[in-house]
């Protein structure tokens, strides 16, 4: 064998033994994984919105299957589970709020309070007559205004004395709040708030003083005196449709003084409008016409949806 023989073998052994350790390293190293940039389309953006949708209603299916319910006053309508009691709220079944029902001038109407009359046939010693009107809006707003004229005579039992108050005018101002607006405008059951005020006179006739220290004091009389007053007044009521546009309604009443004049002889028995004083609770009952503003019929009575 030559030289030359050697020396080609030798290149031969080296080249195969450094092909066959490049193959070793190859497979001792931790291969490398493949990364694919996803594709972003409209489909895959809502997808995992639809399959929630699709979830919470086969959820809320099943949920309403075993549920009653019953409906807010927006609309909403509310499930509660019978076998936990637990309300939740179908969030693909919300309603939108809905409007008012009645249009903003529904009608308008006029009254007079014959509360004090009918009061005196059973003994009170005060009050006349009240006249009021209010507007109609919404079928829930009801703005007001009333005037009437008060007067008082009373001699009370076992007092030597007699309280006057002549004919005086008093008025109120104030609104009412229909509860039942959505309903058949012809009965209302209602809140409401006034401000009450009266610029009157009143007097004293024939004090007699018991006998004191010093002896029999002579009788005495208080001349007329000028006296203004102002009251709040808060209550509940009904009003009903008797017959045609005449309807009735009653108001019970709390009342309290707010500002009254001052004067050296004392504070007045009696203020018209008002009543006598440390009476707080009170009242009124009404005959009253309406008169319409729309010719067109107005809306049905708003039915309760059902779910079958």
């Amino acid at each position: 064998m030559t030289a030359r023989s050697i020396m080609r073998g030798i290149v031969l052994a080296v080249a195969v033994s450094a092909a066959a350790g490049c193959l070793w390293a190859d497979d001792a190293a931790p291969k490398r994984q493949r990364r694919a940039t996803p594709i972003t389309t409209a489909a895959t953006t809502t997808q995992a919105v639809n399959e929630t949708r699709d979830d919470t209603a086969r959820i809320n299916a099943a949920r309403r299957a075993r549920s009653t319910h019953y409906h807010r006053e927006d609309g909403t309508t509310v499930y509660v589970d019978t076998v936990s009691g637990e309300e939740w709220i179908d969030s693909t079944a919300i309603r939108s709020i809905p409007k008012m029902k009645y249009p903003l001038f529904v009608d308008a109407t006029v009254g007079v309070d014959i509360w004090d009359p009918v009061m005196r046939l059973f003994g009170q010693k005060h009050g006349l007559l009240g006249f009021w009107a209010s507007a109609n809006l919404h079928n829930r707003y009801f703005p007001s205004f009333e005037a009437g004229i008060g007067q008082a005579r009373n001699t009370p039992v076992e007092k030597d004395f007699t309280y006057s108050s002549p004919m005086s005018v008093y008025f109120r101002i104030g609104a009412d709040y229909n509860f039942l607006y959505n309903s058949n405008p012809d009965y209302k059951m209602f809140a409401g708030i006034r401000y009450g005020f009266s610029p009157f006179r009143w007097a004293i006739d024939h004090a007699a003083p018991a006998p004191g220290y010093w002896g029999d004091v002579p009788p005495f009389s208080l001349p007329g005196q000028n006296a203004t007053a102002g009251w709040i007044e808060v209550g509940i009521g009904l009003r009903v449709k008797l017959f045609s546009n005449i309807s009735a309604g009653w108001m019970v009443k709390y009342h309290a003084i707010l500002h009254e004049s001052a004067n050296v002889h004392g504070k007045p028995w009696y203020i018209p409008g008002y009543g006598s004083r440390g009476q707080s609770i009170t009242g009124s009952f009404s005959i009253s016409y309406t008169i319409p503003f729309n010719k067109h019929p107005l809306p049905e009575v708003i039915k309760a949806d059902t779910i079958g």
